[in-house]
């Protein structure tokens, strides 16, 4: 494997693989974000996904200069694919790094995308911007089977690629880059094999060889659209088990007694991939003339979820004789996920503005949140967690470990005497806050 290899994004995604390929070859670790290049230089990594010891041991050099990439011929895009305030498919950050990597883009390269994207889009919309920026010839299975194995320097005057999807699930240790199977996929047959076994280089569980670059997309899309669909089906019967007085976890634990019943639970539907990558796809669907109306319903379910659970909050107030009007509540948690900093695309925000609309006074503490990245995203100055008292109403809404472990009698401190407790992902059991005046809510 006589690959130089570049990593472009240093973020949740990027760094994994640029620390993995690390061990075994040099990379070039690209990255538009001084801060960020900064503290990997001093190996230090604030999304805490990559060991220090392993980012301080592998061979990679951060930069932040795109000419640096002409020493590499083997590019891995790991760019974030947000959404816009349309819920349509933004493709701004990666167009704008195939800009950068078709300007430095040699004869023979070969450029691998790691971003979600919907079927397609690598071939249709990076593809002629490499050409453009490049002046070289996109080299596929329709052009012809020129192989980057075997090319010498001169006989190549054109570029191929391959994607790969990241499968990166940020704060899981179990499942990180190297404990899964990747899949992989390349324009032509030869380039397939060849990130193919590039990829299983560095994985303990081997790869699955996709068919083609479109298959390998959709493939990565659909992963997160099941959970997101099943999600949102939990969701519903929440809301439903809500109108009926049932208890939601009791219910699914007798359904989980049957030996095929899928084990999801209700919640908040964020981040980076799941709330999100819906989206693509359904922006893919209506292009070409279908209306994907299940993918779009679960959407529609889980972002009307926080709006769901601040209603409750007021009912539970109400019910118990608070004014929502200058309640004070605090939130405890802000990430989008448990034990975990990643702040993109948080739906506990969802609550924060649902609840402003009635006036309550919100505070929102979170120990694993980077203060600066709150504030600066959602203006929310976050409280410490021993600055909290004399509280309304306590929402828990990311079960960070810290939170499972707190006993009633400092709930009790934190909660006036009569309170009201919202257990979003039903960290407590039912009956934990009965012999106390904390009246206990949840999903």
């Amino acid at each position: 494997m006589n690959r130089k290899i570049s990593v472009i994004g240093l973020g949740y995604v990027g760094l994994p693989v640029a620390v993995s390929f690390g061990k075994k070859f040099k990379v070039i670790g690209y990255d538009i974000n001084e801060k960020r290049l900064a503290e990997l230089r001093k190996g230090q990594d604030s999304t805490n996904e990559v060991d220090p010891r392993d980012l301080k041991t592998s061979d990679i050099h951060f930069t932040s200069n795109p000419q640096d990439l002409r020493e590499s011929d083997f590019h891995i895009v790991a760019v974030p694919t947000p959404i816009n305030e349309a819920k349509q498919p933004d493709l701004t950050p990666l167009l704008s790094v195939t800009k950068t990597v078709g300007s430095i883009l040699k004869p023979g390269d070969i450029v691998v995308y790691e971003s979600t994207v919907y079927p397609g889009c690598t071939e249709e919309e990076c593809a002629p911007i490499l050409e453009n920026q490049s002046g070289l010839t996109y080299i596929n299975n329709s052009s012809c089977n020129l192989s980057p194995l075997v090319a010498e320097k001169g006989t190549i005057s054109g570029f191929f690629l391959g994607y790969s999807p990241e499968r990166i699930n940020p704060s899981d240790k179990e499942h990180s880059l190297t404990k899964i199977t990747k899949i992989t996929s390349g324009s032509n047959d030869e380039v397939a094999i060849f990130v193919d076994e590039l990829y299983n280089s560095i994985l303990d569980e081997g790869t699955h060889k996709a068919s083609s670059i479109a298959v390998a997309e959709a493939a990565k899309v659909i992963e997160n659209i099941q959970r997101d669909v099943n999600i949102a089906l939990i969701n519903e019967l929440s809301m439903l088990f809500n109108k009926l007085k049932l208890d939601t976890s009791e219910v699914l634990e007798a359904a989980r007694s049957k030996w095929n019943f899928l084990p999801f639970r209700p919640g908040l539907v964020g981040g980076h991939c799941i709330g999100v990558d819906p989206y693509y796809l359904t922006h893919k669907a209506i292009e070409v003339g279908y209306n994907p109306e299940m993918i779009l319903a679960g959407r529609r379910i889980n972002d009307g979820m926080g709006k769901f659970i601040a209603d409750s909050a007021i009912t539970e107030m109400a019910r118990v004789g608070i004014n929502p009007v200058r309640a004070k509540v605090a939130i405890f948690g802000l990430t989008f996920k448990e034990n975990c900093p990643d702040l993109r695309n948080t739906k506990v925000i969802s609550i924060i503005e649902n609840l402003n609309l009635y006036n309550c006074e919100v505070i929102v503490t979170d120990q694993y949140a980077n203060r600066n990245e709150a504030k600066e995203i959602y203006n929310i100055d976050l409280v410490p967690f021993n600055h909290i008292s004399n509280i309304d109403v306590a929402i828990v809404a990311v079960a960070h470990s810290e939170y499972t472990k707190i006993k009633l009698t400092k709930w009790e401190k934190i909660i006036k005497n009569v309170g009201v407790f919202i257990d979003i992902k039903s960290i407590y059991d039912i009956d934990y806050f009965n012999k106390s005046n904390i009246s206990h809510w949840r999903l």
